[in-house]
């Protein structure tokens, strides 16, 4: 991993690793009422019960783009329902808060677009299909022996959170950034609910590296002991579906049960425990999780 950045611009805000030491996290202010979708557990995920469960590492996907955006808002101006993405790192064998942590976070927008990838449409396999037949038939046979692969949609290819790195196509990055845990393990990102695109249900990857070091110049060294991805309860799914831009995604949609990303063991998971207005999603959603990692090993999802 190169993590020897600098800061720049106006304010200085740092690229990617170039870390500014900030008091704490900034929580976003939500308007709440109505009916609440409030997860029954404590505000601390780290009981007894579950601090000693490694959260389940999957693949990286094609759209992670190393040594960008070092910042808490990552929405930029993107449309979508606000969410406020709180994460907690511990240590899963003694439960014990890691202390400035690089986390990172990426995720499609509202309609299925990755930042760095525009040029892909929706999730790099599932923009809109073609409007015309072509008229004619092949009118001869072909020759010779493919020597690749074709890219195929769904969670192996441009259309899933599977297959291998994909390289930028654009400058565009919003929805993705980097930030550090504070001496509680937290990080707290505001960012919009994400969408969905071709083979994949809603979901936001993830990153922590650990064991490198803070200086001057930025973060240098460490590695990723995690790399995983954040997912959403269906109900909280359907509610966007009737929200702008959601509304106007018309690529299929593929539920949590479907996908073959997601473990299907819930928050060790990846699952986010969720709060929000049933009747009124479009005013934001609080979304947080404990995420118990192994920091002397190293999973880059590659």
């Amino acid at each position: 991993m190169t993590d020897t950045t600098r800061a720049s611009g106006r304010d200085r805000e740092p690229t990617r690793r170039a870390v500014i030491v900030a008091g704490g996290a900034t929580a976003v202010a939500l308007a709440l009422g109505g009916a609440l979708a409030v997860d029954a557990s404590a505000d601390d995920d780290t009981t007894a019960d579950t601090c000693y469960k490694l959260t389940s590492e999957t693949v990286e996907g094609p759209y992670y783009i190393d040594a960008d955006k070092l910042r808490r808002d990552v929405t930029e101006d993107q449309d979508g329902i606000p969410l406020t993405l709180t994460l907690k790192v511990i240590d899963a064998e003694t439960c014990e808060p890691l202390r400035n942590a690089a986390v990172d976070i990426w995720h499609c927008n509202a309609v299925g677009v990755y930042s760095g990838y525009e040029v892909s449409g929706s999730g790099g396999g599932g923009g809109p299909a073609p409007t015309g037949a072509p008229t004619g038939a092949p009118t001869g046979t072909p020759t010779g022996t493919p020597t690749r692969t074709p890219p195929t949609g769904g969670p192996g290819g441009p259309g899933g959170g599977g297959g291998g790195h994909q390289e930028p196509t654009d400058d565009s990055r919003y929805l993705r950034g980097t930030w550090r845990t504070d001496g509680h393990g937290r990080v707290t990102f505001r960012t919009v609910f994400p969408g969905w695109y071709q083979g994949r249900c809603v979901h936001i990857h993830v990153k922590v590296h650990v064991d490198g070091t803070w200086t001057d110049a930025g973060y240098e060294g460490g590695h990723a002991c995690h790399t995983g991805q954040l997912f959403f309860d269906e109900t909280s799914v359907l509610l966007t579906e009737d929200v702008e831009p959601y509304s106007t995604n018309t690529t299929p949609r593929t539920t949590l049960d479907q996908d073959t990303i997601y473990p299907g063991n819930g928050h060790a998971g990846g699952l986010l425990r969720l709060k929000y207005d049933r009747k009124h999603i479009a005013r934001g959603v609080r979304a947080r999780l404990t995420l118990g990692v192994a920091p002397d090993e190293t999973h880059d999802g590659t």
